[in-house]
This record gives structure tokens, sequence and C-alpha cells, in this order.
């Protein structure tokens, strides 16, 4: 385990996550039980996620594809000086998209006998 953040919601909660340790650059110092306290907020820290699966939304739901319903899986990784990333998979970022569209009304479908 690389860790637990300490990240504080916006109305005050606190969120311990086991977080991944920052492997260059300056490091931050953890109390004596190895937790970080977050620079952000938890809400502050997932905006970029948020921000990603607006984007991807759009992009599903637009355009000639149409489907009805879209499911936007991310991996996240959250870093107490960085917040939250999309984490690396197998591929260099960890996306699963499912669209799906639901058959067409009952005129579409053959009569039952």
């Amino acid at each position: 385990m690389d860790g637990l953040v300490e990240f504080r919601t916006g109305d005050g909660a606190v969120v311990a996550v086991e977080a991944v340790e920052e492997r260059s650059g300056s490091r931050l110092v953890s109390r004596g039980d190895g937790t970080v306290q977050a620079t952000r907020t938890f809400e502050g820290a997932l905006d970029g996620v948020r921000a990603a699966a607006e984007s991807a939304l759009r992009v599903f739901r637009d355009g000639s594809l149409k489907p009805d319903g879209v499911e936007i899986e991310f991996g996240v990784k959250l870093s107490a000086e960085t917040g939250a990333f999309i984490a690396k998979g197998t591929a260099e970022g960890h996306l699963v998209v499912r669209l799906t569209w639901s058959p067409a009304g009952p005129e579409a479908s053959p009569p039952v006998s």
C-alpha cells in the first residue's frame, strides 16, 4: 500500500483513500500513522474526472450513434498533490465505454402466434 490520503468533502466529512505515491519531484510528509492531508477537497480532486466524463458523454451521445444508454467506467487514482487522475491500466489509460440500444417499439417486433 502506498499510503493514505485524507480528503475533506464540501460538508466537512473526511474521506480516507489509498493513494499512489508520487515517484518524482517533491514528496509530502505524512503524519506518524502514514496518512497525508490532501490540499484539495474530495470534490475538487474529482473535478478533472467529472469533466472527462462529461466530455466523453457528449462524444457518444452526439452524432450518428444515438445510443439509448451510455456507461462510462474510469479507473481513478487519487494523489494528495495532483488530486484524481485516470489510472493507467493495460492501455495508456483505463476507460471502459458501453453503449446500449433498446429494440424499437412494438411495431418493429413481429407478432407472436
